[in-house]
């Protein structure tokens, strides 16, 4: 668990350092715990020096602390339905979608902490819904997608809470290939958001 105790440090000094929100605490200590967020070497994971490999890890650690921080204000209907589109445009973004990835993200998506303000069965429908609209029809399928997470960008917390949600959940494979990357460009434009906040 080293690796992921010094992934969530960086990720608290780059959440101060990027957003200087300090939204009601939660417990979100800049410093915490006295760990050094150096040493315990630099090899976040993959294969040392491609872009994938640490700073991937890093920026799906980020986006969790930032996402935890915002969990009281992620609660509208326009949050859960955007997120859900999100995380299903990202699994399905390589055009195919096995039934265990299915699986795997639905357990992502029911198990991660900000998503717990919703019901479970809400979210595996609408998750399942925009799936099963990608695989029909790729292209009306993504269309439909990003009508639904557009919704969301009246609030610029819960706009940037979506794209979090969707790197948090697809991400979590430690890849994060060039398909994935479009969807999430594709989802930024619907938000009105610039993609390379998001590290895209």
């Amino acid at each position: 668990m080293a690796m992921w105790d010094r992934l969530k440090d960086q990720a608290k000094n780059l959440q101060q350092s990027q957003s200087g929100r300090g939204s009601g605490g939660q417990g979100q200590a800049p410093y915490g715990q006295g760990q050094a967020p150096y040493g315990q070497g630099q090899s976040g994971g993959r294969a040392p020096g491609s872009s994938s490999g640490g700073s991937k890890a890093k920026l799906v650690g980020l986006l969790k602390s930032q996402l935890a921080s915002v969990k009281t204000e992620l609660k509208s209907g326009a949050y859960r339905d955007a997120s859900m589109a999100m995380c299903a445009l990202v699994a399905a973004a390589d055009g195919h979608v096995e039934l265990a990835e299915r699986q795997r993200v639905e357990e992502l998506i029911v198990s991660n902490e900000v998503l717990q303000n919703f019901p479970a069965d809400q979210l595996r429908q609408r998750f399942n819904k925009h799936l099963d609209q990608l695989i029909a029809n790729f292209e009306v399928g993504k269309a439909e997608a990003l009508r639904e997470i557009a919704k969301a960008a009246k609030k610029p917390v819960e706009a940037r809470a979506v794209i979090q949600t969707g790197i948090v959940v697809a991400g979590a494979d430690g890849h994060f290939d060039q398909s994935e990357q479009f969807a999430i460009r594709d989802a930024c434009a619907a938000l009105g958001l610039s993609p390379t906040e998001f590290g895209v």
